[in-house]
């Protein structure tokens, strides 16, 4: 059976150089986490819960279920964040990449699937509380996870290296957001596992 743990999508480092500032790695008011010496700013983590927050109050009639469906938003999100900054850190030991044109590819391929930007922006956001501003860094973040399960031959080897670079990376999150899971790479109790095969642009175009 195949060892699952917790990683979403979203938020890949397409948008992380603004989210992350320099510090001196010490925890600090105004910080969400510090991960490999940068840390997340709360004003940058609630940029990413406000997006998504916005996205569901344009949704009309259905603003009310999608937020009441999102409890938790700003752990979510921040568990999103770190977790891309692992997988971008696991990636790069492995000589792994992806480029702007694969993202561009996989990209029309998931709006043909879906039936167009509507159609894909309201799963996205109903099944992995994606903004649409969201989409783009989702769809480099699946990539890369594939070509890194692809490079090592398995699903567990690849875990096996994402532990690694979690390791590496001295991960501290502010007691506010919950406790890091070192083992299961994951903040708390979020729940939403690795894709336990390769994604394909005709899956649902949102979710882990």
């Amino acid at each position: 059976m195949h060892r699952r743990t917790a990683l979403s999508v979203s938020a890949a480092l397409l948008v992380a150089a603004p989210l992350l500032s320099a510090c001196s790695g010490q925890s600090r008011p105004g910080t969400a986490a510090v991960v490999g010496g940068e840390r997340i700013t709360t004003s940058a983590l609630q940029a990413q819960v406000n997006d998504v927050r916005t996205a569901q109050n344009r949704s009309g009639q259905s603003a009310a279920q999608l937020i009441q469906a999102s409890p938790g938003l700003e752990r979510v999100k921040l568990n999103k964040m770190i977790q891309t900054a692992v997988l971008e850190r696991a990636a790069k030991d492995a000589g792994v990449r992806v480029s702007p044109r694969e993202v561009e590819e996989f990209r029309k391929a998931q709006l043909e699937k879906a039936g167009g930007p509507e159609q894909l922006e309201a799963a996205a956001l109903e099944q992995a509380h994606l903004a649409p501003g969201q989409l783009e860094a989702d769809a480099r973040f699946k990539l890369l996870r594939d070509k890194l399960f692809d490079h090592y031959g398995s699903q567990d080897k690849a875990l096996e290296k994402l532990g690694a670079a979690a390791k590496a990376l001295h991960i501290e999150v502010n007691p506010r957001y919950g406790a890091w899971d070192a083992q299961q790479i994951v903040l708390g109790d979020q729940q939403t596992p690795w894709i336990t095969q390769r994604t394909r642009p005709g899956q649902a175009p949102a979710g882990a």
